[in-house]
């Protein structure tokens, strides 16, 4: 029996030897240079009082954006995770659907959204302009503060309406009626009744949203300009425009240091939810607004979300297909024309291009770049997967280190990535597949969080049939695991996929100039002046928001059966 039980024990770290090793080489490997270049810098610094002045400056206008982003998201998210929870509208499916698309874009498709609906030729100065006959473009919000908040509010929304009011809808309706019913106001029951039990809830949501615009880079980078730059920003102008490696591995260690202060106090915020919530069945408790109280809430609600949530969106989409040409003679009035050139430009390299490749090529780079993401992180993640179904108790703390690289910014990991890979076979320079490494990281926890319960699912009875029936351990797995975690299989390769196609702050540091991605083409696209490079910006921005729509719909259509 002992026996047994140590062939089984070296199984299973057999099973974690690939995942482990995969983070140990290309996380805590990074990592390690990361803080060591730190150290050095703040040993150096402790002569030079101005080094801590370039890291308070940035840390401090990191958490003041953060924290009234987060104030303002909350203020949007609380009412609509009502709505959600206790009232049934035409089209509530499909808006909550659209609401959580905002959430798995990546950055510079958000940036050039809300350039479509509010940048010097977003649809908004475009009307204006006509409607008063004006030269210039009347409202700028981009680079401005406001911009940052808006894209902030827009990414983070969605959290605060799934685990509020995931909650909420939990929630049963009669223990405020008796409150009710025992003389208390509706403010002071909901009050002492109904926001004691939604507190655990609201503090994850609070803490989540506040560690998304914490981390915040590309939103910064692209909406909030060279006035407005976070800690991550700052990470990446030291290095890839200033040089000074010191300096942003020293900021490096600051913002890991905060983030996973935040992801452990998230955790355990999250894991003391002890309240019980009423078991409740879909759709009960919802009931169609029938006051005009009511109806002006829900109204008002949907309204906001889709100006908020929507609107930028369908601008983008929109604007790609809208060429704009100056009137002859007459320069504060625009000609607008259906168009398909921004689309057939990307398949162009025109020799005037300041840009290294066509767009088509950035397009193809990154359905590579994705593919090889979705093998090793499917590859890693059923491996650790299946080793955290067997008993072992040092399962609970490889699992914890499987998921450190979520608390480390996409930025620190791309720097470090540059410290420690500059030399053959591993070369920044000249391995190109350090950057699906550096996706897998990402994408790897997710993988594992999915697969896990669909593998927990299976009952070992069923194993063990087919295996006395005849069957190799091979034809097991075929015939008997596959059929039922392909489902879960499919929803953790679209997770791995999507990542990758969108990701974009270790992709800034390490995509080599003639094998860049599309956030990185979209990136470029919207930093250079001129009609055509926009439009073809947003055009890339379009057919990235279709990749991660048919991403998020694959997910809800296995999700549902």
């Amino acid at each position: 029996m002992k026996r047994k039980s140590a062939y089984q024990t070296l199984f299973i770290l057999l099973l974690w030897a690939p995942p482990l090793a995969f983070v140990a080489i290309f996380f805590f490997y990074p990592l390690a240079a990361v803080l060591r270049v730190a150290g050095e810098a703040a040993f150096v610094s402790s002569t030079h009082s101005f080094m801590w002045r370039d890291v308070l400056r940035p840390l401090g206008f990191t958490v003041w954006q953060a924290a009234l982003s987060t104030a303002l998201t909350l203020l949007i998210g609380l009412p609509g995770a009502y709505v959600f929870a206790r009232y049934t509208f035409a089209g509530k499916t499909m808006l909550r659907i659209l609401t959580t698309l905002p959430f798995i874009l990546p950055t510079v498709v958000v940036a050039a959204a809300f350039n479509a609906l509010l940048g010097p030729r977003g649809w908004v100065n475009l009307l204006l302009m006509g409607i008063f006959k004006l030269e210039t473009p009347p409202l700028t919000l981009v680079n401005t503060l406001g911009a940052i908040l808006l894209a902030h509010i827009f990414y983070n929304t969605t959290i605060v309406l799934r685990l509020v009011g995931g909650a909420w809808s939990q929630l049963d309706e009669r223990l405020e009626r008796a409150a009710r019913s025992l003389g208390a106001s509706s403010w002071r029951a909901f009050w002492e009744v109904t926001l004691p039990l939604l507190r655990p809830a609201i503090l994850s949501a609070t803490l989540l949203v506040f560690l998304f615009d914490f981390t915040s880079f590309g939103v910064i980078l692209l909406l909030g300009g060279a006035r407005y730059t976070t800690l991550e920003v700052e990470i990446y102008i030291q290095t890839m425009h200033m040089l000074n490696l010191p300096l942003a591995g020293l900021l490096s260690s600051v913002q890991l240091f905060c983030t996973l202060a935040l992801m452990l106090l998230y955790s355990r915020v999250h894991g003391s939810q002890t309240v019980e919530l009423m078991p409740r069945t879909r759709g009960e408790g919802e009931r169609k607004p029938s006051t005009w109280r009511q109806r002006l809430l829900v109204g008002g609600t949907i309204a906001l979300l889709f100006v908020l949530l929507i609107s930028p969106l369908a601008a983008l989409v929109a604007r790609s297909f809208v060429r704009l040409e100056a009137a002859r003679g007459e320069r504060s009035e625009v000609r607008r024309g259906l168009t398909l050139v921004y689309y057939r430009e990307l398949f162009i390299n025109r020799r005037a291009s300041l840009f290294y490749v066509p767009p088509v090529e950035a397009a193809r780079n990154s359905l590579v770049y994705a593919s090889l993401t979705t093998g090793i992180s499917l590859g890693l993640g059923c491996a650790a997967a299946y080793a955290l179904t067997r008993r072992l108790r040092l399962n609970r703390w490889l699992d914890s280190v499987l998921m450190l690289p979520l608390g480390a910014s996409a930025v620190t990991l791309g720097l470090g990535f540059i410290l420690v890979f500059n030399r053959p076979p591993l070369d920044v320079r000249t391995f190109p597949l350090l950057l699906p490494f550096a996706h897998s990281l990402v994408a790897l926890p997710f993988v594992v969080r999915t697969l896990q319960p669909a593998l927990v699912s299976i009952p070992e009875v069923l194993r063990q049939a087919a295996a006395v029936l005849g069957a190799s351990p091979w034809r097991v797995w075929c015939e008997v695991e596959l059929p039922i975690i392909g489902r879960a299989l499919l929803v953790a390769a679209v997770f791995a996929f999507t990542i990758s196609m969108g990701e974009f702050g270790a992709t800034s540091f390490l995509a080599r100039p003639e094998y860049p991605t599309l956030p990185v083409a979209i990136y470029r696209y919207l930093s250079q002046p001129g009609a055509l490079n926009y439009g073809q910006a947003l055009a890339m921005a379009t057919l990235l928001m279709a990749v991660c729509g048919a991403g998020i719909l694959v997910m809800e259509k296995s999700s549902a059966q």
